[in-house]
């Protein structure tokens, strides 16, 4: 039978797509209600905050999010209590039990992860909007213009918006208006960085590596091409990193909480329990979580010290401040484990 952790990381596998999934359908319902001609309204008086307005970026479209988070940590604190070891109260009369995602703590759990990954979604995506908008302005470009580079061009295939910057964070909106300026430069040098990106349309090479080797600028149809495939790739990174980084978040809080849980049903006290960091063991675990393997911590609450300062009592865990540098894409996890002979034979006088 595969072991606990295996378990988990098939569940996470399993159900990342599905949040993946809801990420895209709720920034597609986002650009599907703005009206543009309201966009550049605002845009021709120069009030971008009106502009970010008129998008709608709304918390309530990312809801269908926090459904798919919900169903991650319940699967989760259902799972591990499906494998947990077999408990005994004080007195040696064993213990039966069953994860309870009602519980007060398994529910404020929940309402916190909820909360954190839309208003980190959301402010994002505003983000994104902003330096858009900004960088427009700055380049001289037109109100209807910045509009549709905000939104997407409609596709004459899907008749759905493609290419626009919603859904993306500030960082990747950064990266798109610097990756304009280099490949307008008509300087080999900046606009070479553009071949490195990961997230290019490679299809697309063979003009960019013509201009530069001409030493022009690109030209402006092929340019549009270029920033609309990089958005939409940049935006399909997104949601795939949001859905992974949040449902591993989800699942091992879940872990965390339900043998916080059996404790409780136990009687029995935290600091009975040991709890060693797990990294993924390969060349691909961040340094940080390579030191941190194997170190192990006392009690339920006890966080693990990263050697950036970061704490965590658990991978994903940003309760205690955590960064993104820590969680994101983060492939470790915790083990568990209960010193209840210990415990039974202190009970017995032993």
């Amino acid at each position: 039978m595969a072991t606990l952790r295996q378990q988990l990381l098939d569940l996470i596998d399993k159900l990342s797509p599905q949040m993946e999934v809801a990420f895209r359908a709720a920034v597609q319902d986002i650009k599907s209600e703005v009206v543009l001609k309201e966009v550049v309204g605002f845009l021709e008086r120069s009030d971008i905050e009106g502009a970010i307005r008129a998008l709608h970026i709304d918390p309530a479209a990312f809801r269908p999010l926090t459904e798919a988070l919900r169903t991650a940590y319940s699967t989760g604190g259902l799972l591990t209590s499906q494998n947990m070891p077999r408990l005994f109260d004080p007195m040696g009369n064993r213990v039966v039990f069953r994860w309870d995602v009602s519980n007060q703590g398994a529910e404020a759990n929940i309402r916190e992860l909820s909360s954190k990954l839309i208003t980190n979604v959301a402010e994002g995506t505003i983000a994104a909007a902003r330096e858009t908008i900004v960088s427009g302005y700055a380049q001289g470009a037109g109100a209807a213009k910045i509009a549709l580079d905000l939104v997407g061009r409609k596709s004459a295939v899907t008749g759905k918006r493609e290419g626009g910057v919603l859904g993306l964070n500030g960082p990747q909106a950064e990266l798109v208006e610097r990756t304009r300026i280099n490949l307008l430069s008509g300087e080999p040098a900046l606009m070479t960085k553009y071949l490195a990106l990961k997230t290019r349309d490679k299809r697309l090479d063979g003009a960019v590596k013509r201009a530069i080797a001409a030493g022009k600028s690109l030209d402006a149809a092929t340019l549009d091409k270029v920033l609309m495939r990089l958005r939409d790739n940049n935006l399909r990174l997104r949601g795939a990193t949001v859905a992974r980084t949040e449902t591993v978040a989800a699942v091992l809080s879940a872990k965390h909480e339900a043998f916080q849980q059996a404790l409780s049903k136990s009687n029995r006290d935290a600091s009975l329990v040991t709890r060693k960091w797990r990294s993924a063991g390969d060349g691909r675990v961040r340094h940080t979580h390579s030191v941190l393997n194997a170190q192990e911590v006392r009690g339920m609450d006890l966080p693990f010290q990263s050697p950036s300062g970061a704490m965590m009592r658990y991978p994903g865990d940003t309760s205690l401040g955590a960064g993104a540098g820590e969680i994101i894409n983060c492939r470790c996890d915790v083990e568990y484990n209960f010193d209840f002979a210990e415990a039974y034979a202190r009970s017995r006088g032993r």
